[in-house]
């Protein structure tokens, strides 16, 4: 899995240049240029355009650039998807995505010209996970994104502050992505102003396992980047660990104690991502 940081994905409308400019300087880790729910019917073609001409016009640093195109099953899907491609983004966030054909389609058009990223947030996409991990895996998509909303809005459900509707398919949507090899990130918290309602739901995303979270606005940023990042104390076990399996009496073992603990290479493995984790986070700061 690849160790670039993916703490907070913060979503941008298309056809918003000044928003767009301004994200050049927000400590997000990645920007997701959106042309699906944030833009009215009337200006998809525009938010298509705005968004191509800002991935080529560049300067966003060490930021991951993502476009989100509109479902393919929408009159704007197909023609976003291509003119996004052409663009040369990290990615393409693709919404809705229910079924393997959808990926594989996706993937077609890409014609691996950018990386995909998929949303997780139907119904049908629950009972689908495995196949939709595997197809993933085969088809070039990196992360998948949680949305909450429009799984809301499916389930009919009431989240409340714990999100308990939602928990079984969060944890399902975790477990899957890790089966293929997959970054996910949580979705978006709609009350703008409520810190920390943001920062309980960040902990406990970090707490399940997501990788990062999706943002709608600057202010999250700090709080998600926060707790996303590996905790000093983490790092300083897993540089432990690494340390003593480098021992010429460790090699080969599959098994070793530790500062009095148990350690298996599987901790081994662990270790090593969280810190390349770590250092990536703390390269790009820098």
């Amino acid at each position: 899995m690849t160790a670039r940081p993916r703490r907070s994905a913060l979503y941008l409308p298309a056809a918003n240049p000044r928003a767009i400019e301004k994200a050049r300087t927000l400590p997000a880790d990645a920007v997701i240029l959106d042309q699906e729910d944030s833009v009215a019917p009337d200006a998809k073609a525009e938010a298509r355009a705005l968004a191509a001409e800002a991935v080529r016009a560049g300067g966003f640093g060490g930021r991951e650039v993502v476009i989100r195109v509109n479902g393919l099953d929408t009159p704007w899907g197909p023609d976003d998807l291509e003119a996004a491609a052409a663009a040369g983004p990290d990615a393409v966030l693709i919404p809705k995505v229910s079924s393997a054909e959808e990926i594989a389609e996706a993937a077609r058009i890409v014609a691996g010209r950018t990386r995909l990223w998929a949303m997780i947030e139907t119904c049908q996409a629950m009972f689908r996970l495995d196949a939709l991990g595997a197809a993933s895996a085969a088809h070039g998509v990196d992360a998948w994104v949680i949305g909450g909303n429009d799984l809301v809005k499916e389930m009919r459900c009431r989240p409340g502050g714990d999100r308990a509707p939602l928990l079984p398919a969060l944890a399902m949507s975790v477990m899957a992505a890790r089966a293929h090899g997959l970054v996910i990130l949580d979705g978006v918290y709609n009350d703008i102003p409520n810190l920390p309602g943001l920062a309980a739901e960040c902990a406990q995303g970090a707490a399940f396992g997501f990788d990062g979270k999706s943002l709608i606005h600057p202010s999250h940023l700090e709080i998600a980047n926060r707790a996303f990042t590996p905790p000093e104390p983490e790092i300083a076990w897993a540089r432990t660990v690494v340390a003593a399996y480098g021992l010429p009496e460790n090699a080969g073992k599959g098994v070793i104690k530790v500062e009095g603990r148990m350690v298996e290479r599987l901790h081994l493995a662990q270790a090593e991502r969280l810190i390349g984790v770590a250092d990536a986070i703390a390269a790009q700061e820098a």
